[in-house]
């Protein structure tokens, strides 16, 4: 860990399950498809507007991404222009997917959705 705003796959699924975080995903929509986290937002980087993102004080943010890089500079952005508590998920859904944690995603054999995360 880098610094006190990068948070592990383990603590981002134990305070989601929770209803501590929104978890906002600043992937592309086509990357959101193919593979998601239960529960994450989509606010694509791309087209990313802070104040857009649903702050209700009695939940941090935490941003993802796929690698971590992206939702870095989400962060960055987010408390810049907002003031508000964050975090993100270091090494985003690829770190995710390595801790086991569950995701929904696209079988790309017969684009069937794949869903064992109900949580």
């Amino acid at each position: 860990m880098a610094d006190k705003y990068d948070l592990t796959p383990q603590s981002v699924f134990t305070d989601l399950k929770a209803g501590k975080i929104v978890l906002v995903d600043v992937r592309e929509p086509a990357e959101f498809a193919n593979q998601r986290i239960h529960g994450a937002l989509l606010h694509p980087l791309s087209t990313f507007e802070p104040k857009a993102i649903p702050v209700d004080g009695s939940r941090r943010i935490v941003f993802q991404c796929g690698s971590g890089k992206r939702s870095r500079m989400a962060l960055n952005t987010f408390m810049k222009e907002t003031g508000a508590d964050a975090a993100h998920l270091a090494g985003g859904i690829a770190a995710w997917t390595s801790a086991g944690q569950p995701c929904i995603r696209l079988d790309p054999a017969t684009g069937a959705i794949v869903d064992k995360g109900d949580y």
